[in-house]
């Protein structure tokens, strides 16, 4: 109690403290030497035996507040209903005015995310770096306009304008209402799962299929969004790359808002990295002597398409993060406290 005492006195519940001391390393087996059967057991006499003078502290406020529910869930509409009216634009415009929607729409639709995930279950306390953000940026844009830019170049050009792969980019805004609702899911299943469990080996086995759940559920939503999108604006829905990208940006998030933000960074730098380094050798592979830079991504886009390049650089990155979290949200200390404003 003197080691964790901080710990203890800000904490409303003997599940913060159960909490906090997986995160320092206590384990049941170190609770049983203190004569205590796990880690929650050991908690509750923590959270017994501080003398509390005063009035109690403040519980948080409960998860699911009707008030907080639906703010965050009308912010999370807003991307997708910014980019329908951005394609919408471009469908009815040509020329110059065509390029301005194409800014302004771009321009709205980043405002717009960057609205829905400061509120709600996706957002984080933990500032990502401009870094992240920009690699973040560049894997939308590459699905956007990566696609067209990789024929055009493997083809001899390109000689003007590539053609732009609208319908993945309004799947992967719409598909933001869907993420946030799973991840608040989640959220709540989770905790709900902290009270019940009495051992931290019991918590992770509980939680791990609800993630393996949620993330299924996700992606069962983006890809009948990539279906109705491909199907509305008359495109192919790309369900490879886009499908990997937006399971690659949902375990990004979940893993930044619930305060891990190293392995995201990395996984979302390397994978922005190897879909530029692809597009680059594709060029550079027309210097004299050069050719064998493009070998590789020929061989791959002449027997998968395009599309394929994307689908395995950010399906392997998704992997990753994914076998990543199954080993990080499923830490009774991942789910301590609500991340961000209540759910």
């Amino acid at each position: 109690m003197h080691r964790h005492r901080e710990l203890c006195e800000r904490a409303v519940d003997p599940l913060e403290i159960a909490a906090g001391l997986e995160a320092h390393g206590v384990t049941d087996r170190t609770a049983a030497r203190f004569r205590h059967r796990d880690v929650f057991s050991l908690a509750e006499e923590m959270y017994a035996r501080l003398p509390r003078d005063g009035e109690p502290a403040p519980r948080p406020a409960p998860l699911g507040r009707p008030g907080a529910r639906a703010d965050w869930a009308a912010l999370a509409l807003l991307p997708g209903a910014l980019c329908t009216t951005a394609a919408v634009g471009l469908r009815i415009t040509d020329g110059q005015p065509r390029l301005a929607v194409a800014v302004v729409g771009a321009l709205a639709v980043a405002l717009g995310l960057r609205l829905a995930l400061r509120r709600g279950p996706l957002s984080t306390g933990h500032r990502t770096t401009s870094a992240t953000r920009a690699w973040t940026c560049w894997l939308i844009a590459y699905a956007l306009l990566g696609d067209g830019l990789l024929s055009a170049g493997l083809d001899g050009g390109p000689d003007g304008a590539w053609p732009l792969a609208t319908a993945p980019v309004l799947a992967l805004a719409l598909s933001c209402a869907p993420a946030a609702w799973c991840a608040h899911l989640f959220a709540v299943r989770a905790r709900r799962r902290l009270t019940a469990s009495r051992g931290l080996e019991e918590f992770a086995a509980s939680v791990q299929p609800l993630l393996l759940g949620v993330f299924g559920l996700f992606l069962c939503a983006l890809i009948g969004l990539l279906a109705l999108c491909g199907a509305a604006l008359d495109e192919p829905a790309a369900y490879d790359g886009a499908g990997a990208l937006g399971a690659l940006l949902l375990l990004a998030r979940l893993l930044t808002a619930r305060g891990f933000t190293h392995a995201p960074a990395l996984v979302l730098a390397v994978a922005g990295a190897a879909e530029a380094t692809a597009l680059a050798t594709v060029f550079a592979g027309r210097l004299p002597g050069c050719s064998f830079l493009a070998a590789p991504v020929e061989t791959v886009v002449g027997a998968w398409g395009p599309g394929a390049v994307p689908a395995l650089v950010c399906g392997a990155a998704a992997l990753v993060l994914l076998i990543h979290s199954t080993r990080t949200l499923t830490r009774a200390s991942a789910h301590a406290t609500p991340s961000g404003e209540p759910l």
